[in-house]
């Protein structure tokens, strides 16, 4: 999503502001592009993740609400609230805002299949061997929302992609799939659990994956703006990496489809923050 340098500008004022406890509640905004669910539907989760999480920081009843936003514009606007103290927010969008929101990763979440997440790139089988079999091509996904991220932590280790090759985001990865096994010039990019699913479809034969990530982080918790006092914000930090040991967390994690929350992987951050910037840069990204 574009924004005006004004827009931009004001959104830096507002978050560069001295750190204060806010009035109300404090509240974690939860931000995953694409991905299933949506404010409403997923407010009662929300409401019990966050009165456990505040019980684990030592925080009063009620301090703390947290909100879910299935679209990268609904969690924007929300992270631009002063309230807004902590967001959960996928990789890809961590990367493209984190100057302007002024985040700071904290700790990563963890999923059954482990805190790293894979992407991979898969398409009618034969088609790709290299980038340049991508001329004219759609890559499409629920990470498209960052074209950057697709083209700089997801397939730099593949080769840089044609300035034809267009990115996209979609949420409905099961409707590209099934085009571009029929043989549409169209890849799609996967996550981990999204590519794990792949040999159950009917037309899975047809599609084959032809690049990998490396693993990179898959969620991360980060402080907004520095708006919470160092103390409080460490309080949570350390009552969230310590979330999982509470049985009565377990179920709620589960629905959130997370194990626990641990220390963020700063090499990996790292690796992936210098892969987004070189795709950013004018000569790597098609006008």
């Amino acid at each position: 999503m574009l924004r005006s340098p004004a827009t931009l500008a004001l959104i830096g004022l507002l978050l560069a502001q001295p750190a204060s406890v806010p009035a109300g509640p404090r509240t974690l905004v939860v931000c995953a592009p694409g991905y299933p669910g949506n404010t409403a539907a997923a407010q009662p989760t929300m409401d019990a993740f966050a009165k456990i999480a505040a019980e684990a920081a030592g925080w009063r009843s009620g301090t703390l609400r947290a909100l879910y936003f299935e679209s990268a514009g609904g969690g924007l606007a929300r992270l631009a609230e002063p309230d807004a103290v902590f967001a959960l927010v996928s990789l890809p969008f961590f990367l493209q805002h984190e100057a302007d929101l002024h985040l700071s990763a904290k700790l990563q979440a963890a999923q059954e299949s482990g805190a790293g997440e894979i992407w991979r790139l898969v398409g009618h089988r034969g088609r790709i061997s290299t980038p340049a079999g991508l001329d004219g091509w759609e890559i499409t996904g629920t990470a498209g929302y960052a074209p950057e991220f697709v083209r700089g932590p997801v397939l730099g280790g593949f080769g840089a992609l044609p300035a034809s090759t267009r990115v996209t985001f979609t949420a409905n990865v099961l409707s590209s799939l099934r085009r571009a096994a029929a043989g549409e010039p169209l890849a799609v990019v996967l996550d981990r659990s999204q590519a794990e699913a792949l040999e159950s479809l009917p037309f899975a034969s047809d599609l084959e994956s032809v690049a990998r990530s490396v693993p990179m982080p898959g969620t991360l918790l980060c402080a907004v703006g520095g708006r919470l006092p160092t103390k409080q914000a460490d309080e949570f930090v350390r009552g969230l990496a310590r979330l999982h040991l509470r049985p009565e967390a377990a179920d709620i994690l589960k629905t959130m489809r997370l194990v626990r929350f641990e220390a963020a992987d700063r090499a990996a951050l790292d690796a992936a923050r210098r892969s987004f910037a070189s795709a950013r840069a004018p000569s790597k990204v098609s006008r």
